[in-house]
């Protein structure tokens, strides 16, 4: 079976979020599973192509963007999980500072960015007679290579029995364009309707890859089920819902050669579930990182988050006076919006010696935070996977959930009675139960005995990309059979 991964980020290449992380990782597993696959995606002017050996194909390709021809350069690199990655260059398109716009907003040439892209894709396909059973798509970057595949190449022998699979990592990012767009994408306005890209009398990306793909998933059981209601489901659970029986949830795995105690690099001493004094050290350093009091005894709570509505902040502001009354620390790095910014700043600047504040992006930092922290704090008021708590587990950090997603599947609410349970979760998304689980929490750490044995059992669990690997494998071959029904 062959497979073109389409990503517009990919870890380590060049990240904004967890899409990068699982478009680094699951192509890996699939390999090793027996896949013949290769990933696809823009070459960011903050890409390190050295570092990287990203070198030219000596091959260009031509997309059809509105009324002209846009002409890119193919290069590719093998340095990942020795999976053959392709990148798009075109840099009046992608060589910018940042993927998709500045912390003021969305670059204002995002549709026609990336129309320019999924168009690439397809045209990439055939001048290099890369002939895959299955193109996976991922989120809306990529969404209108399931409507092209259907329209403007339906009638193209080379894609005739191509299948598409879309993955939405967070249904909240859309791709949503005004209308008078859609001579950008050379599709006729018949698909302008509800039935395929219309919404709300806008153009939405997402919409038709869910419209036009094979077969759908999402991150996690839960968050699939949750799309489908009107609380969660961001103005297209009814397309959804029509679409339920395609609709899969797949849970993210992690790739442990990266993300474990055991062999990280970047954290200060490494440690195991046999032995697990060293996270002392590195306890004793993530404190020192952030100007804190070293001590031992006070638990540390870590959180590593892009800063936005979603990730339960203003549950945290409504109580931040509460926590920091108690023996604790908290330690934050994150960046995304300014109201959360100058939230974590005002925290950082009332309780220096309880608060340690880092607003940047910072991969060697976070190792450092999942080894060195107590607790992860992950408060969410709505999660499709989240990778943050999966981590925590492998690195001893107990997490503090809300139970929604992803991190409802993830994590067993953890009851002092049976001793049994992975973290502390609370339901209702409520400050004053999120306080109640903090207070848990602290509850559970003066135990010395049984957070110990938590904090190894919680390492001892595996959440690699094993048992979803071949289970997006099934999804492809479902896919395949759907699009030969064609």
């Amino acid at each position: 079976m062959k497979v073109l991964f389409v990503s517009s980020e990919v870890a380590p290449f060049a990240k904004t979020g967890g899409l990068a992380d699982i478009a680094g990782s699951l192509p890996g597993e699939l390999r090793s599973l027996g896949l013949e696959i290769s990933v696809i995606m823009p070459l960011y002017g903050k890409i390190n192509e050295a570092k990287f050996k990203v070198k030219s194909t000596g091959k260009t390709i031509s997309a059809q963007v509105r009324d002209k021809t846009v002409k890119a350069k193919i290069c590719k690199t093998d340095t990942v999980n020795n999976v053959t990655t392709y990148f798009i260059k075109q840099d009046s398109y992608f060589k910018r500072d940042q993927l998709y716009g500045t912390p003021q907003g969305d670059y204002p040439d995002n549709c026609e960015r990336f129309t320019f892209f999924s168009r690439a894709v397809l045209e990439f396909c055939k001048k290099f007679d890369y002939k895959p059973d299955v193109i996976h798509l991922n989120d809306w970057q990529s969404g209108l290579i399931a409507v092209y595949l259907k329209t403007l190449y339906s009638d193209d022998p080379f894609f005739k029995n191509t299948a598409t699979l879309i993955t939405v990592h967070n249904l909240a990012y859309q791709g949503i364009f005004w209308a008078y767009d859609m001579p950008i994408l050379n599709l006729g306005w018949e698909l302008f309707s509800y039935k395929y890209i219309e919404f709300y009398n806008n153009i939405n990306f997402l919409k038709g890859g869910i419209v036009f793909s094979d077969i759908i998933t999402t991150v996690s059981n839960k968050y699939s089920k949750e799309i489908q209601t009107k609380e969660y489901g961001c103005g297209l659970e009814g397309v959804l819902s029509d679409r339920k029986k395609d609709l899969y949830g797949v849970l993210n795995g992690v790739d442990y050669s990266i993300w474990s105690p055991e062999a990280d690099k970047l954290i200060a001493a490494n440690y195991s579930p046999k032995d697990i004094k060293n996270k002392a050290v590195c306890k004793k350093d993530l404190q020192k990182i952030y100007n804190l009091p070293q001590g031992p005894d006070v638990p540390v709570i870590g959180i590593i988050s892009r800063f936005a509505d979603q990730k339960g902040f203003d549950l945290i502001a409504e109580v931040i006076d509460k926590m920091m009354a108690l023996e604790l620390q908290l330690i934050v790095l994150g960046t995304g919006e300014q109201k959360y910014h100058d939230l974590f700043a005002a925290i950082g600047k009332k309780y220096p010696k309880k608060a340690g504040i880092k607003i940047a992006y910072d991969n060697t930092i976070a190792h450092k935070i999942e080894a060195g922290s107590d607790f992860f704090l992950m408060p969410s008021r709505y999660e499709p996977c989240g990778l943050n708590q999966i981590y925590s587990l492998k690195y001893g950090a107990v997490p503090i959930v809300r139970a929604t997603g992803g991190l409802d599947d993830t994590i067993i609410n953890y009851s002092p009675r049976t001793k049994k349970g992975t973290g502390i979760k609370f339901s209702k998304y409520d400050s004053g139960e999120l306080m109640k689980a903090i207070m848990r929490a602290l509850k559970l750490y003066a135990d010395k005995k049984a957070f110990t044995k938590l904090v190894k059992d919680d390492m001892k669990l595996d959440f690699s990309w094993k048992m979803s690997g071949r289970k997006y494998i099934e999804l492809y071959k479902k896919a395949i059979k759907k699009a030969k029904k064609r």
